[in-house]
């Protein structure tokens, strides 16, 4: 029985910063996901796009000089060109909270809430951080500051606004997240069912125009826009033409399919659990998995301008290339938990695991079989082996690359043992046959490497259908 078609999509990044290389982790494990599912027979939605309103675009558009939708044009093309930096997936759907259809669908989203009376309007008073755009507990506060944003001092903020009745889906919640699977890892589901059952707290989702006008008008009533969050949310759906639904991707893929997102381990609070409940007040299905990731830090820090540790993925893309970075942030960065990443780490596991050890492989074996084979080998896919499969099936990037760089290891290993440089010499048919099956076994590495490394994984087979040595697939950096 066929598998069901895979939804898939990042979280939006926000466009008040240029992109970095802990978006760029997210992007291409989403990549690698869609593209193993697609070389498995699956039919597959990918979704990413842009976070454009809110209250730190404005501010930001304010200090450029520029109108907001200027301002955040020009951002988004920038995390649009990031399709081609990180080698994406042709077929990615890229959407921006600002497309008019996107607009409608966030309004029909407020709309079909409202209709089950999940919104209400009253006054409020309390801290909110710029920096998650949004409210915050005196239990949320670390040293009186947000965590996420410690160097931001929350606003003391009074103002009527909109309301969602989070509290009324306390057991639906507690409901969905208590089944095993709908939060990878295991301990960011328990993370979030024990949030739930503290207790929930219902929450702002509009703000005045008076004070934010960088944002979507509230359905009949002028005087407020949507909160940013509750916007945003809307897009994994809006994307796929939801509500009207006109060229049934909505009912393929969201209603028939498998739905999974991913999002940094922040984001549980956001994806799991508002947006869940939003779901539900609009009665469309809650998403199957969230997959959450950690995040990248730098000499043990947060990466920020601040402290100038921030890693920009295009200077690695134009100086390595880009399966170079893609390799790195799937084989050394872990999936689950937080990772250390230096530029002087990157270049280590360059030299060592692509310069000495795949790009070494494939010279050398394709230098046999050009001078010694008269016609390129015949290859033919070879199913995935099921260490292979399980350990990207469960979001294991680094186990499923480690498996494929110890079969590089081994391959490396039997050519030195079994000598076919020498061998050809003195029995050239038998040399010729351990050659041959040399040039299967790299086609059997190609094909784990295509949903990785899609740029080096075209160039190898290449080279095997020409029966030629590849040019230099990773040059020694010194």
């Amino acid at each position: 029985m066929a598998e069901k078609p895979l939804y898939l999509t990042t979280t939006l990044p926000y466009v008040n910063a240029d992109p970095h290389i802990g978006f760029a982790l997210e992007m291409v494990q989403a990549d690698v996901l869609a593209r193993f599912a697609k070389l498995s027979g699956r039919e597959v939605f990918f979704n990413t796009g842009t976070d454009e309103h809110g209250q730190k675009i404005a501010q930001r558009a304010l200090e450029e000089g520029q109108e907001p939708q200027a301002y955040t044009d020009a951002f988004a093309a920038k995390f649009g060109s990031l399709k081609d930096v990180l080698g994406l997936s042709p077929e990615i759907h890229f959407i921006r909270t600002t497309d008019p259809h996107h607009v409608l669908a966030a309004q029909e989203m407020w709309r079909r809430c409202a209709e089950k009376g999940d919104i209400y309007k009253k006054k409020y008073t309390g801290l909110y951080c710029v920096g998650d755009e949004m409210f915050l507990k005196e239990s949320d506060l670390v040293n009186g500051r947000c965590p996420n944003h410690p160097n931001l001092v929350p606003q003391e903020i009074e103002e009527e606004n909109y309301f969602f009745r989070l509290s009324a889906y306390q057991e639906k919640l507690e409901s969905y997240l208590s089944q095993e699977g709908v939060i990878v890892p295991e301990w960011r589901r328990q993370e979030a069912l024990n949030f739930v059952r503290q207790g929930l707290e219902d929450f702002s989702i509009s703000r005045e125009k008076a004070r934010l006008a960088w944002g979507i008008p509230v359905p009949d009533d002028d005087s407020q826009v949507m909160y940013v969050w509750f916007d945003a949310l809307t897009n994994y759906i809006s994307t796929l033409g939801w509500p009207e639904d006109a060229n049934g991707s909505f009912k393929t893929f969201w209603i028939d399919g498998e739905t999974l997102q991913l999002a940094g381990k922040d984001q549980v609070r956001f994806q799991s659990i508002m947006w869940q409940a939003m779901l539900m007040s609009a009665d469309v299905k809650a998403t199957d998995r969230v997959f959450y990731h950690g995040f990248i830090t730098s000499d043990g820090q947060k990466m920020s301008k601040s402290l100038g540790n921030v890693i920009d993925p295009l200077s690695i893309v134009n100086e390595y290339g880009t399966d170079a970075l893609r390799f790195f942030l799937m084989r050394h960065v872990h999936p689950f938990d937080d990772s250390d990443v230096t530029m002087e780490r990157f270049k280590e596991a360059y030299n060592a695991d692509l310069a000495n050890g795949l790009g070494n492989l494939a010279s050398r074996i394709m230098t046999l079989a050009e001078k010694n084979l008269p016609q390129p080998v015949a290859v033919e896919f070879k199913p995935y082996p099921a260490e292979f499969t399980e350990a990207l099936s469960s979001y294991q990037f680094n186990t499923a690359l480690e498996y494929v760089w110890n079969y590089i290891q081994k391959l490396d290993q039997r050519i030195n043992a079994d000598a076919p440089f020498k061998v050809v010499k003195t029995d050239p048919e038998k040399g010729k046959r351990v050659i041959e099956d040399l040039v299967r076994e790299l086609a059997f590495i190609d094909e784990m490497l295509e949903p990785v490394m899609p740029q080096t994984s075209g160039a190898i087979i290449e080279a095997i259908m020409a029966n030629k040595k590849p040019e230099n697939l990773f040059p020694r950096k010194e």
